[in-house]
């Protein structure tokens, strides 16, 4: 397989360095300083982790030579793309991907929060249904269609730690799934390929339902984290800061009950998922801690306005979204 990684920031990164140390062909899309970087001198990928594997070394740690490029026509057509990229890059990433793409190509988004083909290919009265915090323009449907893409749900974290340089730091679950439920050739030969390169990889027969057990962890620490900079195994070891992520975790449950979804656990055992990332610096704190915008409106903003739509009350959540954009307002950062 020829293997594209649209964003080779952190998780972008962890993802392509794992499969070209198992033999795969890949190619980055990446920008600035970080394309510099690994043009000149490789990707360095350094594993905390471990593959998985029964294999000499024990771990992928090492510098890779890859095909980069900030230009997708450059690097042609690919069997698999992976979308790692930041949710509000999305609408110019879809709009510039077609170069990449042969007519069988899967196209595999890497994302947090929400993602923008949540709602496509369903039935009934939320079918096709665009969020204005996930798609403004009200383009991306039409830039990709949903039967290109495999869903992903990440239980990894990873940093960039200098340009060229990327860390995985927790984790090797992957939770892969057709948006329509079945279980379909391309769904085993994505899944295979992550196995080859030791992720642990589950193939869900819902894989709306594993979004919504990721996001409402996300809903709940990562705003949490960049307002008070805790890694989260401070977080979870807070106990004032555990009771308002319970709220937020409740409301968000509330609002994926209201879409049909049952996310099949307490706050309690979601706060436990959370536990399993130690020390991690989630995805929000990296974000505010390297100046980048942070992703509120695919994690946060999204959950407000079905809750809107459903008449749901969700007053912790709108609280916890209020701070976190006026921490980002302070700091000068987007907030999107």
């Amino acid at each position: 397989m020829r293997i594209c990684i649209y964003g080779a920031g952190a998780i972008g990164a962890t993802i392509g360095a794992r499969l070209a140390a198992s033999g795969h062909a890949v190619s980055l899309v990446a920008r600035g300083a970080h394309l510099d970087a690994i043009r000149r001198d490789g990707l360095v990928f350094v594993d905390h982790v471990g593959n998985g594997r029964q294999t000499a070394g024990g771990n992928d740690s090492g510098t890779y030579r890859l095909a980069a490029s900030d230009q997708p026509a450059e690097l042609g057509q690919h069997d698999v793309v992976f979308l790692a990229t930041k949710a509000q890059q999305l609408p110019q990433v879809l709009a510039g991907l077609a170069p990449l793409l042969g007519p069988g190509s899967v196209v595999v988004p890497a994302i947090n929060g929400l993602p923008w083909w949540y709602f496509q290919g369903l039935t009934g009265p939320r079918a096709g249904l665009m969020l204005r915090a996930l798609d403004p323009a009200g383009t991306m449907a039409e830039a990709l269609s949903w039967r290109r893409i495999v869903g992903c749900v990440l239980h990894l974290a990873a940093e960039r730690t200098r340009p060229g340089e990327v860390h995985s730091t927790a984790g090797r679950r992957l939770i892969l799934g057709e948006p329509d439920r079945t279980d379909s050739g391309r769904l085993r030969a994505v899944a295979l390929l992550l196995e080859s390169a030791g992720f642990a990889v589950e193939r869900s027969p819902d894989i709306r339902r594993d979004i919504w057990v990721k996001l409402i962890g996300n809903l709940s620490f990562n705003p949490v984290a960049a307002l008070t900079g805790y890694r989260m195994d401070q977080i979870c070891a807070d106990a004032e800061l555990l009771t308002v992520i319970r709220q937020v975790l409740q409301e968000g449950a509330a609002v994926a009950a209201g879409v049909g979804i049952d996310v099949g656990m307490s706050a309690e055992q979601r706060i436990g998922i959370a536990r399993q990332l130690g020390e991690a610096r989630i995805s929000m704190l990296q974000d505010l801690e390297n100046g980048r915008s942070l992703e509120l409106a695919p994690i946060v903003g999204a959950v407000i306005e079905m809750a809107d739509l459903l008449g749901i009350a969700v007053p912790a959540t709108r609280t916890v979204h209020a701070l976190a954009q006026a921490r980002a307002r302070a700091l000068g950062l987007p907030a999107v």
